[in-house]
């Protein structure tokens, strides 16, 4: 049984749906590819910590995407067609669902803590969306 927190170990949902833990190192995201099929059929369930807003977009083309406020607060921002639809999670639960192959960023004024369930096949970042 693990005792480390999702900041500092992330869960892989493997597609049988058993899980696989992985620590969290600047390595993380290119092992992931490399030791699980470039996330095909996978997703990632992860924390993370912002004190500023994201300075990119992303997008996951495999599936949606869930977000869940774990404290603090942001404003998620979705580009649906030509317009950006803004989310704001407030309470910690709050929760929203990117929807697959939905360009998508945040801005977050405080330190905030998110959870993630996220299918990482294909993911995609840019500096501005597409």
């Amino acid at each position: 049984m693990l005792t480390k927190t999702l900041f500092e170990t992330f869960a892989v949902i493997k597609p049988n749906l058993s899980m696989a833990t992985e620590e969290v190192t600047e390595q993380l995201y290119k092992q992931l590819d490399q030791q699980y099929a470039s996330f095909k059929n996978h997703s990632l369930v992860a924390a993370h910590t912002f004190t500023e807003n994201w300075q990119s977009w992303e997008m996951h083309p495999a599936g949606d995407e869930l977000v869940v406020l774990m404290s603090g607060q942001c404003e998620l921002i979705i580009r649906i067609g030509n317009i950006d639809k803004h989310i704001t999670l407030k309470q910690q639960g709050d929760f929203a669902v990117i929807p697959k192959a939905h360009w998508h960023t945040a801005h977050c004024d405080k330190p905030t803590n998110i959870l993630f369930i996220t299918p990482g096949e294909g993911t995609q970042n840019s500096s501005a969306p597409i």
